[in-house]
């Protein structure tokens, strides 16, 4: 794995986390922020061509509301 692969990866991560949290809390407003960098940081890795696949449960943007 890159360099450039493993920093998206730890971003993402962080930033799933971070939208857990606010969906816990009922923040809508983190909510939308947080999934708008998790599709940030999945497109960017895509332009690239980094396989996101198991990186990312999309269920989770689903569920919050935010789907892919």
């Amino acid at each position: 794995m890159s360099e450039f692969e493993a920093e998206l990866r730890s971003r993402v991560s962080e930033a799933e986390e971070m939208l857990k949290q606010a969906v816990e809390a009922g923040h809508e407003y983190e909510i939308h922020l947080h999934g708008a960098r998790i599709r940030d940081l999945l497109d960017r890795a895509a332009q690239h061509g980094v396989d996101t696949t198991r990186w990312f449960d999309p269920a989770l943007l689903e569920n919050s509301g935010l789907g892919r």
